[in-house]
């Protein structure tokens, strides 16, 4: 006789493992192209609850190279070369060598990008309007945006890095203040909050992000299209009149003499304070930006 066969189970389709998902628990569906816009939205929304919960009125924005070193490090790797060439091993090549000395020579920017980062905290620290009224943001990477964390933190008081997802991961400094350390998927994102809290720029000698930043600053300045009005220094006045030749882009008539009001040149952490503490301090009655709509 045949044995007679069992029903098969029927798989119990309301268990746990087979309820559908919340769209805002799929985390395949939110790094899918299908949800770049709610990937945007979050970059604005979460940064702006992040800044308002920490408290942050306003910052000062630092930019500069990633690639310029500390002043220890710098003289360190030039001293090690020139102590393996003297022992007549490896003969170091000239150029390495000519990189190592350009190294030191632009680590001054270092240590002076931490300098005016470290007397502008302790000034904005002393104006009693709190611990966040005037915080220090950067890019939260290394070089001249690590002086800038790091100059804030000698002073005692917090900073902001804006950290960005590139193909050679960039580690966020260990000088930000945890709390505000904030990593972006999109450019643009990025730059309109290193735009929409700032009341004024630092633009230390860098490359190709530095310029671009820089450019956007001015641009949105210059159109009008930033509601604070925020104010520029270009640090290092040789660099800059050296890379960009503004004198040429006014006698050709693509800026207007007019549009170099825009910002300033310095050479010493002492002009950029002198600056900085003469239009902020007009601006002390001014309303926190974090909490502005952007334009």
């Amino acid at each position: 006789m045949k044995k007679k066969s069992m029903p098969r189970k029927v798989k119990n389709h309301t268990s746990q493992n087979h309820l559908p998902r919340l769209a805002f628990h799929n985390f395949k569906f939110l790094d899918a192209p299908e949800a770049r816009s709610l990937r945007i939205l979050a970059e604005y929304l979460e940064p702006q609850e992040r800044l308002r919960r920490e408290g942050v009125k306003n910052t000062v924005v630092f930019f500069g190279s990633a690639r310029i070193l500390p002043r220890d490090v710098a003289v360190l790797k030039l001293n090690e070369l020139t102590r393996k060439t003297k022992k007549g091993a490896k003969r170091t090549p000239a150029a390495e060598l000519k990189a190592a000395r350009q190294a030191v020579q632009m680590s001054r920017y270092y240590e002076e990008a931490r300098e005016v980062s470290k007397l502008l905290t302790s000034w904005a620290l002393s104006l009693k309007n709190g611990p966040n009224f005037l915080v220090v943001c950067s890019g939260g990477g290394p070089g001249i945006m690590e002086a800038a964390n790091r100059g804030a933190a000698e002073a005692g008081g917090r900073s902001i890095g804006l950290n960005i997802k590139l193909p050679v991961e960039q580690v966020p400094n260990p000088y930000i203040t945890p709390e505000l350390s904030l990593v972006f998927k999109y450019f643009f994102m990025r730059k309109l909050w290193f735009a929409q809290p700032a009341k004024a720029l630092i633009v230390f000698p860098g490359g190709f992000g530095t310029l671009d930043e820089m450019w956007e600053f001015l641009t949105l300045m210059q159109t009008n299209k930033i509601r604070n009005r925020v104010t520029i220094i270009l640090y290092g006045e040789k660099y800059w009149t050296r890379v960009i030749n503004f004198d040429a882009m006014i006698k050709s008539g693509t800026v207007d003499r007019e549009d170099m009001k825009l910002f300033s040149l310095v050479n010493t952490p002492a002009q950029a304070m002198q600056i900085l503490k003469a239009n902020l301090s007009r601006d002390l009655s001014l309303r926190p930006t974090v909490r502005q709509p952007f334009p």
